[in-house]
C-alpha cells in the first residue's frame, strides 16, 4: 500500500468479504483469480496490522492504571 491510502480496519475487512464472496462465486479467470487472492492477501495483513495495533494499545492502556499505582506509592 505504498502509492494509495491505507484502508481503516473496517474498510479492509469489508473488501475482504467481498473478495471472498467473489472468489466462492467461481466463474472467474485463473488470472482474475490469482489477482483477487493476492488482493485478499493484502487485505489479511492489512487487517492483522490493525489488530495487532489496537492489541498493543490495549495492552498499553489496561497497564498504565497500574504503573501510576506503584508510582503514587511512597515508601515509609
Amino acid at each position: 500500500m505504498t502509492d494509495e491510502k491505507r484502508p481503516s480496519y473496517e474498510e479492509a475487512r469489508d473488501e475482504l468479504a467481498d473478495v471472498v464472496r467473489r472468489l466462492e462465486a467461481g466463474g472467474l479467470t485463473l488470472e482474475d483469480s490469482l489477482g483477487l487472492w493476492e488482493r485478499g492477501e493484502r487485505l489479511a495483513e492489512i487487517c492483522e496490522e490493525w489488530l495487532e495495533g489496537a492489541r498493543a494499545r490495549l495492552a498499553a492502556a489496561m497497564a498504565a492504571p497500574e504503573d501510576a499505582a506503584k508510582d503514587d506509592r511512597t515508601p515509609f
